[in-house]
């Protein structure tokens, strides 16, 4: 390399000597010439500084730094719509008169636990009035509420139609003041929180019916981190059972003939089978109050025959809402029952027996009553008791005549026309005894008034009469 420098700047220069210290080396003028490039590599490690940054991302030396997750991993409230789009069975007891608020989220704030939304309503000036105007104020019992503001609780899932479900541990408040919530069912099972019964809230008494006020409603409960969950507030009327079962009557009545088409189909389907059924027991009998139906009904849902009253059924889930068919256990609600026109017939038919509760289907479609064994022996007896007594009473009677007859004087005298029906003929004495009237004369025909006020002949047709002593005394009062 310095022979190259001296050659090019024409041999002037000192080349340093290889003998000499570095120090003198150093003291020495160099040639002006361009650097040679370094011959190692300096290293390329760096001392670590620890660096924060906006995303709390640390870079531990000398691996990559990673993100740390959060605490507890909550949906953010931008992830929770509003008002979801969250449809509610309807509840069959009451009429949707109107929408205070729309299903709207319940949106937790935060990882703890209990969380709290508000949400606020108005009422109209025509729907304060009415729930005013349609309450029964009766003294001495609670006030009850025709027209009532409904609060409903619900998942927050928007396949299908909703039924009433309660958060956990939820709580409400209206206007500041504690709402009262169904009592939670108790359970056995450990480590089970009880639930609620899926009820619609009545919060009316709570509710300021003033259309320039707004009303307030605090919702706290446990964060369920699987779930989601929705609440609403409609203005309803509540229905009686008469009135569903008005309401039935009117509009879901099902033909005979359906039902006559279902018995021949059920008869037939097997006629070609050695073991076929050639009829059906149907019992009258309603299998709720084991009393003869009044309206038989059964729901479109169910296959069997069956029938159960209308009446009954729809004032046993006016006090608990099921809705479960008696017969089958399924599924019965109130959309699907029908007043089956051919059980109705039946029971209005003169052919019916007074007596019979169960009637015999055919294959034609028609009935008839079935009379068991039992019911048919008591039948005999009873008329063989009849008649034995009847025959009894007519040989055994025999019949004497007394005539209580005043105008006659003397007793007829003819032995032989008073053999079998001897008359005794009382005439009156004094004027005494015709004051008496007919009851002293009744009396007067028994054998000890005869004897201490009759003459020796009268005791001697008294004594007579007495040992013949007839079964049956018969008194012609002319």
């Amino acid at each position: 390399v310095l022979r190259r420098v001296t050659q090019q700047h024409g041999g002037s220069g000192v080349a340093p000597g290889k003998d000499l210290p570095p120090a003198h080396q150093a003291s020495m003028p160099q040639p002006q010439v361009a650097r040679a490039p370094q011959i190692y590599q300096p290293s390329s490690y760096s001392t670590v500084t620890t660096q924060r940054s906006n995303n709390n991302v640390y870079a531990p030396y000398p691996y990559p730094g990673k993100v740390l997750p959060p605490p507890m991993q909550i949906q953010q409230p931008s992830q929770y719509p509003v008002h979801p789009d969250v449809r509610l069975k309807k509840l069959p007891f009451y009429d949707l008169l109107g929408e205070l608020l729309k299903p709207s989220s319940l949106m937790p704030q935060g990882s703890m636990r209990l969380q709290e939304n508000s949400f606020q309503f108005h009422l109209t000036p025509q729907q304060a009035s009415d729930i005013g105007t349609y309450r029964d104020c009766r003294p001495g019992s609670k006030m009850e509420y025709i027209i009532q503001v409904q609060m409903r609780f619900c998942l927050q899932e928007t396949s299908c139609e909703q039924e009433d479900y309660f958060p956990p541990s939820v709580q409400v408040k209206v206007n500041g003041k504690q709402c009262p919530l169904p009592n939670p069912i108790p359970t056995n099972k450990p480590g089970v929180e009880p639930k609620r019964p899926p009820r619609p809230v009545n919060i009316s008494p709570l509710v300021k019916l003033s259309p320039t006020v707004a009303n307030t409603i605090q919702v706290t409960w446990s964060a369920d981190y699987g779930r989601r969950y929705a609440v609403a507030i409609y203005m309803v009327k509540k229905l009686t059972s008469a009135e569903l079962l008005t309401r039935l009557k009117s509009r879901n009545v099902r033909h005979s003939d359906y039902t006559r088409g279902l018995i021949k189909e059920k008869l037939n389907e097997d006629a070609d089978s050695e073991i076929a059924t050639t009829s059906l027991r149907v019992s009258l009998a309603c299998p709720l109050g084991k009393m003869r139906m009044s309206t038989p009904s059964r729901a479109s849902t169910c296959s069997h025959l069956q029938c159960f009253d209308a009446s009954l059924f729809l004032q046993m889930n006016e006090r608990k809402p099921t809705w479960n068919c008696p017969v089958c256990d399924k599924t019965a609600l109130y959309d699907n029952l029908v007043i089956d026109g051919y059980f109705q017939e039946v029971l209005m038919s003169k052919k019916l027996l007074s007596d019979v509760n169960e009637i015999q289907l055919l294959q034609d479609g028609s009935w008839e009553n079935l009379v068991t064994k039992k019911e048919k022996d008591k039948d005999k007896e009873k008329g063989k008791a009849k008649s034995d007594s009847g025959s009894n009473s007519r040989a055994n009677v025999d019949v004497d005549t007394v005539d209580l007859d005043e105008s006659t004087s003397a007793v007829s005298t003819k032995p032989e026309e008073k053999k079998n029906a001897p008359v005794i003929d009382l005439i009156s004495d004094s004027d005494d005894e015709e004051d008496e009237g007919p009851s002293a004369k009744q009396i007067k025909t028994s054998s000890k008034s005869a004897s201490s006020q009759g003459t020796p002949r009268r005791n001697n047709d008294n004594a007579r009469r007495e040992s013949e002593s007839p079964d049956l005394l018969v008194i012609n009062l002319e």
